[in-house]
């Protein structure tokens, strides 16, 4: 089980957004190598970062805040937003970043998906981020009309590292994870499945290390972990417990 804390990069600063509104934006930390350094020392195994101007453009926007992270940090770093056809991905990879998530590509193209996850077995993760039951587009700007298990279910045998399932109506509100509806996802298909979307306290730590999520690969934290109100002591010593166990 692991607890990946969250860096989302706007005109290279680290914030994070209400309800994935680039217009309620929090500027948490004017240096994402140095936010990076600071999850590494509490102890974290493994980063979650986003290039949230990258997922409006279409492109890579923050390049030189994430290799700047890649150059201080030994932890793998997982990276979403703007990775949109196979040269990107693979320049990604070619940098360092230990995996990819492909999200608006893995609705308007899944073909790039299934190539990807050939070409660079275990390393292509596709982020799924729904609102009202729908998956959100280009940075969460456009709904889709298809759900989260129609677009995972694409992927079953594709050999898709994982599927990070996002309730944009929770996401950077404080509100605890979807819990149902990560379940049932992570239970109706046979990738791993990594909760997102308003993680809040330790007591969502809790329930992530309970029986009835055990098909889940994780859970992303951020606002929680910059407000202060999740220790990572705290959780990182209970997921340790129980891996102990």
């Amino acid at each position: 089980m692991i607890l990946f804390p969250a860096i989302d990069l706007k005109n290279g600063q680290c914030v994070r957004l209400e309800q994935g509104d680039m217009a309620r934006a929090t500027v948490f930390n004017l240096d994402p190598a140095a936010q990076a350094q600071s999850f590494a020392a509490q102890g974290f195994q493994y980063l979650h970062v986003v290039d949230l101007d990258g997922a409006f453009a279409g492109k890579p926007m923050n390049a030189h805040a994430v290799e700047a992270m890649l150059k201080v940090v030994k932890m793998p770093v997982q990276l979403g937003g703007g990775i949109r056809d196979l040269k990107t991905i693979e320049a990604w990879l070619s940098k360092g970043i230990a995996r990819v998530i492909i999200g608006t590509a893995a609705v308007r193209d899944p073909a790039l998906v299934k190539e990807a996850a050939k070409a660079f077995p275990g390393r292509v993760a596709v982020g799924l981020d729904a609102r009202d039951g729908k998956v959100a587009v280009e940075g969460w700007a456009e709904s889709s009309q298809v759900t989260a298990l129609d677009i995972a279910q694409r992927f079953e045998d594709a050999g898709v590292a994982a599927i990070i399932f996002t309730d944009i109506a929770r996401d950077g509100l404080l509100k605890g994870i979807n819990w149902d509806a990560t379940i049932s996802l992570a239970e109706a298909i046979s990738i791993p499945v990594i909760a997102s979307g308003g993680l809040a306290s330790i007591e969502d730590v809790k329930t992530l290390l309970s029986p009835r999520a055990n098909k889940l690969e994780g859970a992303i934290a951020g606002r929680a972990l910059y407000d202060g109100r999740l220790d990572p002591a705290e959780a990182l010593a209970l997921i340790g417990a129980a891996k102990a166990a």
